[in-house]
């Protein structure tokens, strides 16, 4: 059972020309609204590929009986669910424009209530955006854990980054937030790597990179055509971490959330295409070579 704490919410996704200058305004080319959250996108991943998971997540007044709950309930996520009954379910508000560059505005909401409240002990664990003293509690109390900080990177402080890498195996960072995190410890993104069993820093279009031990390995990225890179990175958490709970090694596990991340970029939507195991695996068998352990 692999569990993933953080947040769920309502992603409404716009796209338009560029961004305006400050105290000016532009018009949207366009705007949908659709299920997100980091921790919610990753659990669903998991949940399609197969893999028994459950959500530790914060949800408002307006969930239960909401559609987003029925689909949860389909897919079969376990759900630890602190309920806040007067405040909305958390929302992103997200920007692309037309060159590809990504604005993101999020109103934490009934998520409001990681900072407050008891982190369960798991067993399995995957550490998605939330409040970085609750993550730190989790990172504490749970046998094995991962992490990724997100867009709630800026929260943190070095003695809870420490504390994190400190307790964790496996650190999962884009290029931006493995330079924001080495700057906010005061050390490099190389001895951020060495601080803990595995790391792994994606790289938009060039793949990712794998660290273990000192060594470095880089994974390509499949090419495909993209319509919106939001959620790539959730998607890719998803295949490398059921991957990694099947016993496959880490550089298959890399293959594997890379290809699922290729699916999620293909539609507009954090959870709008993501695939199934046998989906992927006939994917990875034309890029990468069957899956296999070794």
């Amino acid at each position: 059972m692999i569990s993933v704490v953080g947040h769920t919410a309502i992603d409404h996704i716009c796209t338009v020309p560029y961004f305006p200058e400050r105290h000016t305004s532009v018009s949207t080319l366009d705007h949908q609204i659709f299920f997100g959250g980091g921790a919610a996108n990753i659990a669903v991943g998991i949940a399609t590929l197969g893999e028994p998971c459950e959500l530790v997540s914060a949800v408002g007044s307006d969930f239960p009986g909401s559609v987003y709950e029925q689909k949860l309930d389909e897919l079969g996520v376990g759900r630890r669910f602190f309920e806040v009954p007067d405040r909305p379910t958390a929302t992103a508000f997200m920007f692309n424009d037309v060159g590809g560059d990504q604005i993101t505005y999020f109103d934490w909401g009934a998520s409001a209530i990681f900072a407050e409240a008891e982190a369960p002990a798991l067993e399995f664990v995957h550490m998605a955006t939330a409040d970085p003293s609750f993550n730190v509690q989790v990172a504490e109390r749970s046998e094995f854990a991962s992490f990724d900080p997100g867009q709630d990177i800026h929260r943190y402080t070095k003695e809870q980054f420490e504390a994190i890498l400190e307790n964790i195996n496996i650190l999962f960072a884009n290029r931006h937030e493995a330079k924001q995190m080495a700057e906010t410890i005061g050390t490099t993104v190389h001895d951020l790597a060495a601080m803990v069993d595995l790391a792994v820093f994606t790289m938009d279009s060039r793949g990712c990179m794998l660290c273990v031990d000192g060594e470095e390995k880089q994974v390509p990225a499949i090419r495909v055509e993209a319509a919106d890179p939001t959620g790539a990175g959730d998607a890719f958490r998803a295949g490398f971490l059921t991957a990694y709970a099947r016993g496959y090694e880490p550089v298959r596990c890399c293959t594997v959330g890379t290809t699922a991340a290729s699916f999620a970029v293909e539609k507009v939507g954090c959870q709008t295409n993501l695939p199934t195991w046998e989906r992927l695996a006939r994917r990875h068998e034309e890029h990468f070579g069957p899956i296999v352990k070794r």
